[in-house]
């Protein structure tokens, strides 16, 4: 097999432009033009953008593919990121992308802008060095994965009917394997009160003061949670909470509250729904409980809506693509690589939760740094990261 050379020089300064280039959820087009412009200038077979803003890079098997059935494997990066915040709290400028003492630093190298630079050469590796597949490489950046996890890659094999065989997953994992992680919903109890003038309160019902009830209870609650041996426990957490009155001396009639649900083994949106219910009433609360459906357009204008639900999944430590990647991590950069999960959720949710596609995770970067002001990954992993992605491509897809 020809030697699979990186080139690092242009993969590096090619992660330093997307950093460079801030791309907010929905807002992701420049990033997008970027990737796609790098792509058809390293010599991609096909490079498109499809309707919602994804772009699709493919390596295509060249003659008649027989001996591999025309197997697919998709390699999956998002381009959008988290804000910034505060931006006084950031010792670097967040879009500089400096390189300081090999690491490079500024929104989005962890998460996920180093690995989606490495999966993107990966390709060039592939092409500089003549490699024949008997299937198809797709290079997949999406958008809007972190507000919707799995909504672009639903796009993607639902509705422009690409499904890939094999699914890996960029985000980071510090050079190790995820197989998994929990899942995710998000509930919005919305506590009825009875508003009245704040000078005399005994004449009304407090919403905040019912929702402060419901609070306790959920805190209560979060001790008892389903535990899983791998997958761990399912967590619950009160992250939004505000309130309406006629005016701040009147006491509000209606307290709503935003959770973050996370679901293991054992976990249903039913369970989780009527774990709350539960609590409302025990402690007499008038409330609504519902999942909220995001709806959002993308860069391009493509509008799309999606409930809050993401189901947990895990890949069997015997899977063939995580055996083979096990191995190219072994034979690549010598060492034998731990299986572990994430910890938050990814794309994983639809190809692995909903499709039943065979997925795992390996990027470059650390989960510890990801939307944090220290967000940073070492240039040495991009690079060792991309090795691992193009020997894997033909370890899955090459002739033999």
């Amino acid at each position: 097999m020809p030697t699979l050379a990186i080139d690092r020089d242009g993969m590096t300064r090619f992660a330093q432009q997307l950093v460079r280039t801030p791309s907010l959820s929905m807002r992701e087009g420049e990033v997008a033009a970027l990737i796609a412009q790098e792509m058809r200038a390293i010599g991609y077979d096909s490079v498109t953008v499809d309707r919602m803003g994804n772009v699709i890079g493919v390596l295509q098997a060249h003659g008649d593919g027989s001996e591999r059935g025309g197997r697919r494997l998709l390699y999956n990066g998002h381009m959008d990121t988290v804000d910034i915040g505060d931006p006084d709290e950031w010792s670097r400028d967040p879009f500089g992308g400096e390189i300081i003492d090999g690491v490079l630093y500024g929104r989005g190298a962890s998460d996920m802008k180093g690995a989606l630079a490495s999966m993107v050469y990966a390709g060039k590796a592939l092409i500089d060095a003549g490699v024949a597949l008997d299937g198809e490489l797709c290079v997949v950046a999406v958008v809007q994965e972190e507000p919707c996890e799995g909504l672009a890659m639903r796009h993607i094999v639902e509705t422009e009917g690409l499904r890939p065989d094999w699914v890996v997953l960029g985000e980071a994992t510090n050079l190790q394997l995820a197989r998994g992680q929990r899942g995710r919903m998000e509930i919005r109890v919305q506590v009825q009160g009875k508003s009245c003038h704040a000078a005399a309160p005994h004449r009304g019902i407090n919403a905040i003061y019912e929702a402060a009830r419901l609070v306790v209870g959920l805190e209560l609650l979060s001790l008892q949670l389903n535990r899983d041996s791998f997958l761990g426990k399912g967590t619950i957490a009160v992250t939004d909470i505000h309130s309406t009155s006629g005016s701040r001396n009147a006491v509000p009639d209606r307290c709503t509250l935003y959770i973050d649900r996370r679901l293991t083994v054992g976990d249903t949106e039913t369970t989780a729904l009527a774990e709350v219910r539960r609590i409302l009433t025990r402690e007499g609360v008038r409330a609504t409980v519902e999942v909220p459906v995001e709806r959002c357009t993308s860069y391009t204008g493509y509008a799309s809506e999606i409930r809050q639900v993401f189901p947990y999944w895990s890949t069997s430590e015997d899977e063939p693509l995580l055996v083979a990647a096990a191995r190219t991590i072994e034979s690549t950069l010598n060492y034998v690589p731990q299986l572990g999960r994430w910890e938050f959720s990814t794309d994983g949710v639809y190809t692995a939760g909903v499709a039943g596609i065979p997925t795992i995770g390996f990027g470059p970067g650390e989960e510890r740094y990801t939307h944090t002001v220290e967000d940073q990954v070492r240039v040495a992993d991009l690079h060792a990261a991309a090795r691992v992605y193009a020997e894997l491509a033909v370890r899955m897809l090459g002739r033999h």
